[in-house]
């Protein structure tokens, strides 16, 4: 059994047609046919039920081939791309979909990384919400994903990279702001200032008023989490954002938070990428320097974020996170 005559095969099944299948292995038809005979002359069995002349239906014995076909060849092509790039530099550009706050508070640091590890290679960012990325990663128009709440797909592999956590924010003078604990009823009426309505964090915040029956006003929507800190720090209104977004202006006094009951505040980020991707060497290292780089260790909550009783546990990075912009996305 050769893998010329797998090839040949597996064209045929999913071309349908012994034709179309020479076409697409730069063979011609009678070689196609000449090596199917061969192939199910070693086996022993028929791979095509040829009742029908023109519809090349697999038998139970070919069905099974064909499974066991296409795994071997993606496994040839796989060690192909390995052994190709084994003693080649890191290099080329790496196609990475991330989320805007993530490409200001994480993606520096890692970018860094990458630089001591790789400098040649090059990464082009793609910004967007979850839906967005994932869709960019099925399209194979990026390699990589960094994002908040991955899903577990069948499609893609992913590695927790890093536990944050939401966080209420307010102004400094906010009537709440001095609060230990509050519960959602208690921002009744409140101004949010949200993102756009395919976001995961907006829907989670939607989902806790709804559920409470909690009145509320969205007074600025669909705006990037820079804006919603500043408009928050000016009293416009209220906003929810990853807590790794607001710790300079926490410690300056710009805005606080206020332990908030009624909503999951916790926010995981992963890599993801597909698991019929073979990824490039540079997008390799990059995982490798996630994830070496953001070992979770304990954290020390913000102010006015623990409860009256139980201080947070929330995991931080085990490396500072810079408020930095290195990639306009």
């Amino acid at each position: 059994m050769e893998f010329q005559q797998l090839d040949m095969f597996v064209a045929v099944v999913e071309t349908g047609s012994v034709t179309r299948a020479a076409e697409r292995v730069f063979r011609t038809a009678p070689a196609v046919s000449i090596a199917l005979r061969k192939l199910e002359d070693e086996i022993g069995a028929a791979l095509f039920d040829r009742s029908e002349r023109n519809n090349h239906r697999l038998t139970g014995t070919g069905r099974l081939l064909y499974s066991y076909a296409t795994r071997i060849l993606e496994m040839r092509r796989e060690a192909s791309e390995s052994i190709k790039n084994l003693n080649q530099t890191v290099s080329g550009n790496l196609r990475l979909g991330t989320h805007e706050s993530t490409s200001l508070y994480l993606l520096p640091s890692l970018v860094q990384r990458l630089n001591v590890q790789a400098p040649e290679a090059k990464i082009e960012v793609l910004c967007g919400n979850a839906e967005r990325l994932l869709k960019a990663l099925d399209d194979r128009t990026t390699e990589l994903a960094l994002i908040a709440e991955a899903p577990d797909d069948s499609r893609f592999e992913r590695q927790l990279v890093l536990r944050d956590e939401l966080a209420l924010i307010l102004n400094s003078k906010h009537r709440l702001a001095g609060a230990q604990q509050i519960e959602v009823h208690d921002l009744a009426n409140e101004f949010l200032i949200v993102q756009g309505p395919k976001s995961m964090l907006r829907e989670r915040i939607m989902s806790a008023f709804n559920e409470s029956e909690t009145p509320f006003k969205v007074s600025v929507e669909n705006i990037a989490i820079e804006a919603i800190k500043r408009m928050v720090a000016q009293g416009l209104g209220i906003g929810f954002v990853p807590l790794m977004c607001v710790r300079e202006e926490l410690a300056q006094g710009k805005l606080v938070t206020v332990q908030l009951d009624g909503v999951r505040k916790d926010w995981d980020l992963w890599l993801v990428w597909r698991k019929d991707h073979s990824l490039s060497p540079a997008a390799q290292t990059f995982v490798e320097v996630s994830l070496n780089s953001t070992q979770l260790i304990e954290g020390e909550p913000s102010p006015g974020w623990e409860g009256k009783s139980k201080r947070s546990s929330r995991s931080r990075p085990a490396f500072p996170v810079r408020p930095r912009k290195v990639i306009h996305c």
